[in-house]
């Protein structure tokens, strides 16, 4: 259970050991990500087995030897590589997995891409509650989300990259939840790219999508809408969902939204689902599936959501976070809407909240 982790459990020895090593994690961080990108880890990894020398990798990579050696050393520390002879090292666990492990590239690289240096400014984003960092990407701008399509390399592909890997890995499940009800007209507030509007025309041959998102994003969303001939299938309404006077279709007997709600603060998504309350009929079933730090069935799950938060908060809005379930679930409440279903480690890490218009 996650709670668990969340006591002063500790002795004073520990503690202090656990925040000399926070003292340097950026360090850390960076040292394990060049382990990676220059060759030096995939090299111990294939001479595992008997161990390899920082001369050998030297020889092998064209590298100074200080850097391999200083790195290999500091590898010891974070525990990528371990010591099998006198100056011979193997890989461990952890390594291999940051060698192997797509979660783990996934997540380093939207850190070192898109956050790194905005987390620079977050004291300015706290004190501000303004994505004080966003700049640093090349973004002068209150919000990220309109210039999504048009992020310079690597930001963009580190950002759909990270935003992808989580939910398509959730698609399977959802997909065989929401069409239980084999609706007929769903709207997809947020859609981004197209992802679940295509992957929904897939599963089922009679539905129809009504893509709501930001001008940008529905461009981009066309143009893979067009590449596969669905164009008949999935539609476009373009708005900002914070406007008051967005219109949406009011035949859809169904509305989806995937990793949306948490890049809005508190008062907007009651404002949202507020709208979105306002204009459905009565027998709209509205599925809202997100990633809860509090219904994760680990604690490094946990840990990465509360780090994502730090994005939010530094790059993508300064107001918005991973949120705990239950601040969700009040708002849903609040505005007239109750949680029917509840589905907890929907593609291992997503939880949908099933909501009805209350009777």
């Amino acid at each position: 259970m996650l709670k668990e982790y969340y006591k002063d459990n500790l002795d004073a020895y520990e503690a202090k050991s656990e925040i000399q090593k926070l003292s340097f994690y950026p360090m850390m961080f960076q040292s394990a990500r060049v382990m990676f990108t220059t060759g030096i880890l995939n090299e111990v990894y294939k001479k595992r087995r008997k161990g390899i020398s920082p001369k050998e990798i030297v020889e092998i990579l064209d590298l100074p030897y200080y850097g391999v050696n200083t790195l290999l050393e500091t590898g010891l520390t974070i525990g990528l590589v371990y010591l099998k002879g006198e100056n011979l090292y193997s890989i461990t666990k952890m390594g291999f997995h940051l060698l192997f492990d797509e979660a783990t590239r996934v997540n380093m690289n939207f850190t070192h891409d898109v956050c790194y240096k905005a987390l620079f400014h977050l004291e300015e984003s706290i004190r501000t509650e303004s994505a004080a960092g966003l700049k640093e990407i090349g973004i002068n701008d209150k919000t990220i989300y309109p210039h999504l399509s048009e992020l310079e390399e690597p930001y963009k592909k580190s950002w759909f990259d990270f935003d992808h890997y989580y939910s398509d890995r959730a698609f399977p499940e959802a997909l065989k939840i929401v069409f239980k009800d084999k609706p007929k007209h769903m709207l997809d507030i947020g859609g981004n790219t197209g992802k679940w509007s295509i992957a929904c025309c897939n599963h089922d041959a009679d539905v129809k999508m009504t893509i709501v998102d930001l001008g940008a994003q529905w461009n981009a969303a066309q143009e893979n809408i067009k590449n596969l001939g669905l164009e008949n299938r999935i539609f476009g309404k373009v708005g900002d969902v914070l406007s008051h006077d967005l219109e949406l279709p009011q035949d859809a007997d169904a509305i989806w939204m995937s990793q949306f709600l948490d890049c809005f603060s508190e008062p907007q998504i009651e404002h949202i689902l507020t709208n979105i309350n306002n204009k459905m009929h009565k027998d709209t079933t509205i599925y809202i599936q997100d990633l809860f730090w509090d219904r994760q069935k680990d604690f490094a799950a946990a840990y990465s959501l509360h780090g994502t938060s730090l994005y939010f908060t530094t790059v993508a809005n300064g107001n918005s976070k991973m949120y705990h379930s239950r601040d969700m679930i009040k708002i849903i409440n609040k505005v007239g809407l109750e949680v029917v279903e509840d589905i907890d480690e929907v593609g291992e890490f997503h939880t949908i909240l099933k909501c009805r218009r209350k009777k």
